[in-house]
């Protein structure tokens, strides 16, 4: 890997993990624990239409450790690899598929993919299959979460490559 690959997958490490801890001490903005708007996955899903996925799996793997490091929440670190590699799965295939235009739809359904992992996570840490009733709630806010972080990073990829 060059250089200037490296450095620019750093930035965007360092700064998926600046997003990360804001949004972390931000109040939760619904009453459903677990829902949170995913900010620094923005930094992700622009990296699936830049970058190669073993790149961008790279980027992924470190973001989610040293999310789980800073926050000194090992715990999460199951949830939140099992739905990022999930998530990563799913729009490195949808890549494929949905042209550049329409990132902002692979983002939704690798919001979607997200949150399954983290529940079927769930469902083996805690051995109860009643974590799925929370599927239907996390599927809708991350339909909105995925769209809102989509057109972000197709706004920023648009911005990039027009210089």
């Amino acid at each position: 890997m060059k250089t200037k690959r490296i450095t620019e997958l750093s930035l965007l490490t360092s700064a998926a993990l600046i997003v990360f801890i804001i949004e972390m001490r931000l109040p939760n903005l619904s009453p459903v624990q677990g829902v949170k708007l995913g900010l620094a996955n923005i930094f992700t899903v622009y990296a699936v239409y830049r970058f190669s996925g073993k790149e961008v799996l790279l980027m992924v793997l470190v973001r989610v450790f040293l999310g789980a490091v800073l926050s000194s929440n090992f715990s999460a670190l199951i949830y939140s690899m099992s739905g990022a590699l999930l998530c990563l799965a799913g729009m490195l295939l949808l890549k494929r598929i949905i042209p550049e235009n329409y990132l902002w739809l692979c983002s939704i359904f690798g919001a979607i993919f997200h949150n399954i992992g983290q529940v079927v996570a769930a469902v083996a840490v805690m051995k109860t299959i009643a974590v799925i009733t929370y599927l239907p709630i996390f599927i809708i806010t991350s339909c909105v979460a995925g769209l809102f972080t989509g057109l972000s990073a197709q706004f920023i990829l648009k911005r990039i490559n027009r210089k």
